[in-house]
């Protein structure tokens, strides 16, 4: 079996029909991640224990004549930041190299219910903070493309095992663009639910407001198929909503005729590069499959950055906190007073990036700035929601790019962190508003560079989105 061309529907159909066993897949799956790891840094770590007896349980139900679930034998890829029982969850810092956790988080659980067959952790930026998976503890992740470059941040290596095929599926976590944004650098398809859809219990977090956990997958069929799921209401976490779960696939008919699609003039007022001219194709295709294409507006999205920035290092300074050497993290052994202990395992444990972050948001939190910084950022991101809101009214879906550049190469924005957060700045409006947004491929430049086209709908509406993905896909297919 070709473990790396394998999708979810093509392992259904080969266990059902006993061309191979879970074990069988899981333990070539196994064999092929750990020979083609060294060329990408993708995973962390493998877990071949759990993996075995994941697939061992498959294969018992399928005896009893029982269905194991939608992703039975399916191996899959989880970002280190979402937690495993038994298994180590770093968040690639030195801070967590060594955390065990005791409990899975809900989306592993819902993930391993369904016949999922977790083959390790993936590789990420520390603590879910970056745009380019180069703030590891771990070594940076290589983009299986073109291994000079990035595959995008911070579910860098979540995207790249599935573009290498070493994972046919994998869970991710979004913040700002974390998804969407390593989907388009190494052309796989990655979605951020709506804020709420999926049960954020078990994904460390780094912005409480805006993180969301999501899948990637090498078509649209199979991510619709994994976030089907991981969805739903969960008790264990207070934001998750009490909404119900469509059949996703169901809405994969192909037909888009008639759907109004926005697109929004901010975003392709200065796209003048290649990728600019891929997501021009794809408008072109959707008005070839009946779609009524509309010029919008989303006027507050020239704040987004800085209202971005604002909040998620809030979020972030509070949540790290916890971070203290007391408790679960590596503790310093150079202290001789608490204060010390404190100051030296946060100083040797976090990374540059972290400590940047950690170091704005407790800034904007502080007196005398709180006011002018945090409350006022609250409030654009009001307006950034009112906006798309009064879009929604005007269409059924936003197309827009997800990246001004694909895939940039390893080290040439990481001595300017305020270009390298640029690289967000069509997919942080989507993460503000907690709409559900996309990236699908949608061609590659002339260097081979995969581009990704983004996709956006109103709350809960991802079942549309899906269906003008694959339209999208479709439309490639065809050339």
């Amino acid at each position: 079996m070709e473990v790396s061309t394998l999708t979810i529907d093509a392992i259904r159909k080969g266990l059902h029909e006993r061309t191979f066993s879970a074990v069988e897949l899981a333990g070539e799956a196994l064999r092929f991640a750990e020979a083609e790891n060294p060329k990408t840094n993708a995973y962390i770590h493998l877990s071949p224990e759990r993996a075995l007896a994941a697939a061992q349980a498959v294969d018992a139900a399928l005896a009893r004549g029982e269905d194991p679930g939608p992703l039975a034998g399916v191996p899959v890829a989880v970002k280190d930041v979402i937690v495993t029982r038994g298994l180590r969850t770093t968040c690639a810092s030195k801070l967590l190299a060594n955390y065990i956790p005791p409990y899975d988080a809900t989306a592993v659980q819902k993930l391993e219910a369904a016949g999922g067959v977790i083959l390790g952790k993936a590789n990420c930026d520390e603590f879910a903070m970056g745009s380019s998976n180069e703030n590891s503890a771990f070594g940076p992740v290589r983009n299986p493309v073109a291994p000079d470059r990035v595959p995008g941040g911070s579910s860098g290596g979540s995207a790249a095992v599935v573009a290498q095929g070493t994972a046919v599926v994998s869970l991710g976590s979004d913040t700002g663009g974390s998804i969407r944004q390593p989907a388009s650098f190494c052309g796989v398809v990655g979605i951020t639910p709506t804020y709420g859809r999926v049960s954020r219990y078990g994904l460390v977090a780094f912005a409480s407001s805006l993180d969301h956990i999501g899948p990637f997958a090498r078509n649209v069929r199979d991510a619709a198929t994994l976030l089907g799921a991981i969805a739903g209401r969960d008790p264990l976490d207070s934001t998750s909503a009490n909404a119900p779960v469509p059949d996703y696939t169901a809405a994969l008919d192909g037909n888009v005729s008639g759907m109004r699609i926005g697109l929004p003039k901010e975003y392709f007022r200065d796209l003048t590069s290649e990728s600019g001219q891929r997501i021009q194709a794809v408008v072109d295709g959707l008005r070839r499959q009946g779609c009524d294409i509309r010029e919008i507006s989303l006027p507050s999205t020239d704040y987004a950055v800085a209202c971005y920035y604002i909040i998620c290092t809030a979020e972030a300074s509070s949540n790290l906190a916890r971070y203290d050497g007391v408790r679960y993290t590596t503790r310093s052994e150079s202290s001789e007073t608490l204060s010390d202990m404190y100051r030296n395992t946060r100083g040797e444990g976090f990374g540059a990036e972290c400590k940047r972050r950690i170091m704005l948001g407790t800034y904007v939190l502080s007196a005398g700035y709180y006011d002018a910084y945090y409350l006022k950022a609250q409030r654009v991101r009001s307006l950034i929601a009112r906006d798309f809101s009064r879009a929604f009214t005007e269409v059924d879906a936003i197309v827009a790019p997800v990246s001004p550049f694909p895939a940039f190469r390893l080290g040439e924005k990481t001595s300017d962190p305020l270009e390298m957060y640029l690289s967000d700045i069509y997919t942080i409006t989507g993460s503000l508003a907690g709409i559900p947004c996309m990236s699908v491929p949608c061609g590659t430049t002339s260097e081979g560079l995969p581009v990704g086209a983004q996709i956006l709908t109103n709350h809960f509406e991802e079942a549309r989105m899906l269906r003008v993905a694959e339209a999208v896909e479709r439309e490639m297919a065809a050339g």
